[in-house]
C-alpha cells in the first residue's frame, strides 16, 4: 500500500500528519508527505532550478519549504526518523528537483522505511490529483478544510481512498463507525476499518442502515461478514441495525467521537452529478474524521 499525506501549514496540519503516520506505521506502507506551496509566479516551472539557486544565494526559501522543515522536525520529534549523529536538521539543500516543479527529500524512517517529503507549487487540488494519478497512491490523507467545497472537490477528483481528518482531537477517545451495506465497496471498507482500528487501538461499531422495516438477508449477511472479520483480526466490535435515512442517521450516530468509514458510492459519475453522492453528503454534514473507501 502507498499512502499520501497532504499537509498545508505548520499551524493546522499536525493532526493530519499524526493520523497519517500512525496508519502508515501500523501498515508499514510506503509514505509520502506532500505540501503544496503557493504558485511561483515570478518564474516558469522550467526555471525552478535557477530560482532555487538564487534563493540559496539570497538565503530565501521557495514557497512551502518552511512547512517541509516543520514536518521534518515533527518526524524527528516523534521518532519516525532514524537517528544520525551527523544530522544537522532540515536543509533546503536536501530538496532534489524532480522536474515540473516537484521536489523531493528522501528520508530514512524507522517503522516506515520508504518515507519522503514532497514540495509542489500551484493549485492544491490540481497538484494533489496529479500526484495521486502519477504515483498510484492507495490512500490520501487530508485535513478537514474549513472550506467544505475544497474537501468535496478533492474527494470527487482524487482517484484513491480518502481520509478526511475533520475536527480531529488528539485527546479524544474515538470509536470507528463502520457503515456496512450490500455494495461491492463494503468488503474493502471493512478491511480499512480493521487497519484504522489497529492503528489507533480502538473499537468498532458496525452499523447497517435501511429505510425498510424488514432487514434484508443481503444486509444481514454483510453485517455478519464484517463481524467475522473483526473477530479474526482481534478487533473488538458491536453490530446494530438502524431504520432511517442513511445520511442523517449516520451523521447522528457518529457525533464527534467516531471515525466514520464507508465505501464510495456505486453510482455512475452522471448519476452522482444529478442525484448526489451519499458519502459526500455525509462528509459535508459530519463533525468528525471520515474515510471514504474507493
Amino acid at each position: 500500500m502507498k499512502i499520501l499525506i497532504g499537509i498545508s501549514s505548520k499551524e493546522y496540519s499536525e493532526p493530519t500528519l499524526d493520523v497519517g503516520m500512525r496508519i502508515a506505521s501500523i501498515l508499514k506502507s510506503a509514505t509520502t508527505i506532500l505540501d503544496v506551496g503557493k504558485k511561483i509566479n515570478e518564474f516558469s516551472y522550467k526555471d525552478v532550478s535557477i530560482a532555487n539557486e538564487l534563493m540559496e544565494s539570497w538565503d530565501l526559501d521557495r514557497p512551502g519549504v518552511e512547512v517541509l522543515e516543520w514536518a521534518y522536525n515533527y518526524l524527528q520529534k516523534e521518532n519516525y526518523l532514524t537517528k544520525n549523529s551527523n544530522d544537522n536538521g532540515f536543509s533546503k539543500n536536501l530538496l532534489v528537483d524532480k522536474g515540473n516543479g516537484r521536489s523531493e527529500v528522501f528520508l530514512k524512517g524507522i517503522a516506515v522505511k520508504n518515507l519522503s517529503l514532497i514540495l509542489r507549487n500551484g493549485d492544491i487540488i490540481e497538484e494533489l490529483r496529479d500526484e495521486v494519478q502519477s504515483f498510484n497512491y492507495d490512500l490520501t490523507i487530508i485535513g478537514g478544510s474549513g472550506k467544505r467545497s475544497m474537501a468535496h472537490d478533492l474527494i470527487q477528483y482524487i482517484d484513491s481512498s480518502i481520509f478526511v481528518v475533520n475536527n480531529f482531537n488528539q485527546k479524544q477517545t474515538y470509536r470507528i463507525l463502520l457503515a456496512v451495506d450490500e455494495s461491492k465497496r463494503t468488503k474493502k471498507a471493512v478491511k480499512f476499518g480493521v487497519r484504522v482500528a489497529q492503528a489507533f487501538d480502538i473499537e468498532v461499531d458496525i452499523v447497517s442502515i435501511s429505510n425498510e422495516e424488514k432487514i434484508s438477508e443481503k444486509l444481514r449477511s454483510a453485517s455478519l461478514r464484517a463481524e467475522k472479520m473483526m473477530r479474526r483480526t482481534g478487533v473488538k466490535s458491536k453490530a446494530k441495525f438502524i431504520k432511517g435515512d442513511l445520511v442523517n442517521t449516520l451523521v447522528g450516530a457518529a457525533g464527534d467521537n467516531h471515525i466514520i468509514i464507508m465505501g464510495t458510492s456505486s453510482q455512475s459519475p452522471l448519476s452522482k452529478f444529478f442525484l448526489g453522492s451519499k458519502p459526500l453528503a455525509v462528509m459535508e454534514s459530519c463533525n468528525c474524521p471520515m474515510v471514504i473507501v474507493k
